[in-house]
């Protein structure tokens, strides 16, 4: 399976793919190389000021599902600190598109953020480890991705009690393919940046950045058609849960419900190879 290019959202006119270039408007090219040789700080507001609606677009995506108690403007506070992070630490010779690096970051920082103020009922936390363990169990068994009624099953427990949980647990906004995972050097890195192609520094670092997609591939591969959905325009074509359930001609909860049940596999995967 070829991964679809990353969702983009609304770019403020800023990159675009290409060999460790930015946009080919000369006043984006000329504002990041001047910033990139003397770091002044007039240079780093006017590309923060470029890129700034990237962070609203981050902010609207994380707060679908979180309580009213969390405002829009607080999440995109906690984002700015993140697109300040992704300018300063953005490497124009890799060869990455910079809203693609720039939402992940982004959108780490509003989680980082989140987890701080420790805003989510251990009830929750709960739950979602009982699902991980469940689907654990059972791709250990049956040697592929579970239904949702051998999921039911396996936790004892009804179809609709599993959807009713699967809701509860996205509601937290941290289940995703954009939650960090700590590698063998302890770098905090987004599961879906492991999709992205960047320039790894040495012949072992390139070996597990292939090995990365090749099992983040394999593990969206063998989802059923509608996770698979849902994934893929959720991550890689920058969908909303409402038009991803338009499209399936289902409910935004239940697009939420596989959304969560889709990720949750995901992370058990990669956290499996990570430890193994």
């Amino acid at each position: 399976m070829q991964a679809s290019p990353a969702p983009t959202g609304p770019s403020a006119s800023g990159t675009r793919a290409g060999q460790g270039r930015v946009s080919q408007d000369p006043e984006v090219v000329a504002l990041w190389e001047h910033y990139k040789a003397e770091a002044d700080a007039k240079s780093r507001e006017r590309l923060i000021l470029q890129y700034s609606p990237l962070v609203k677009y981050v902010a609207g995506r994380v707060s679908v599902g979180l309580p009213a108690t969390i405002e829009h403007g607080d999440l995109v506070s906690y984002g700015m600190f993140g697109l300040i992070d992704a300018i300063e630490k953005f490497d124009l010779e890799k060869g990455v598109r910079f809203e693609t690096y720039a939402i992940a970051r982004i959108k780490g920082a509003i989680i980082d953020e989140l987890r701080s103020i420790d805003w989510v009922p251990r009830s929750v936390r709960g739950k979602a480890r009982d699902v991980e363990r469940a689907l654990q169990a059972l791709e250990a068994r049956l040697r592929r991705t579970p239904t949702e009624q051998e999921l039911a099953d396996e936790m004892g427990i009804g179809l609709r009690d599993l959807h009713t949980m699967l809701a509860q647990v996205s509601l937290t906004s941290l289940v995703a393919l954009d939650e960090s995972y700590s590698g063998d050097d302890n770098e905090r890195q987004p599961l879906v940046d492991t999709l992205q192609d960047t320039k790894a520094p040495d012949p072992q670092a390139a070996y597990e950045d292939v090995e990365q997609k090749q099992l983040l591939q394999q593990a969206i591969s063998k989802m059923n058609d509608r996770e698979r959905t849902v994934v893929l325009l959720y991550y890689f074509e920058g969908m909303t849960l409402a038009q991803i359930g338009e499209v399936l001609g289902v409910t935004e909860s239940r697009v939420c419900q596989m959304h969560t049940k889709a990720v949750l596999g995901l992370r058990t995967k990669m956290v499996e190879r990570s430890l193994g």
